[in-house]
């Protein structure tokens, strides 16, 4: 499962950080979760997610002595779409 097509026009470190946090929408990730998820350098980790809040694409909460990050409900997937063709699948893989 994958960020809505909409977001996919995005740079690379930004998918990676929107795919990795919609993996797990409802509990959301760390900082040091999403460095492990996401095949990102610290500083593009950085950067991705200055980006995404910028636009409003995730939320950034207090959860006890933890900082968890979570995407908004504007990047999930809808589970009712239909799951993209391999032409879709294609053309997010290639540089065009």
């Amino acid at each position: 499962m994958g960020a809505k097509r909409v977001h996919r026009n995005r740079t690379d470190s930004e998918v990676a950080v929107i795919d990795a946090l919609v993996e797990r929408p409802d509990g959301g990730m760390t900082v040091l979760e999403l460095r492990t998820r996401a095949d990102v350098t610290i500083d593009q980790l950085e950067t991705a997610l200055s980006e995404l809040k910028r636009d409003d694409l995730i939320a950034v909460e207090k959860n006890g002595d933890r900082t968890v990050i979570r995407p908004d409900e504007s990047v999930l997937p809808d589970p009712e779409a239909d799951s993209p063709s391999l032409l879709d699948r294609l053309r997010d893989r290639l540089p065009f």
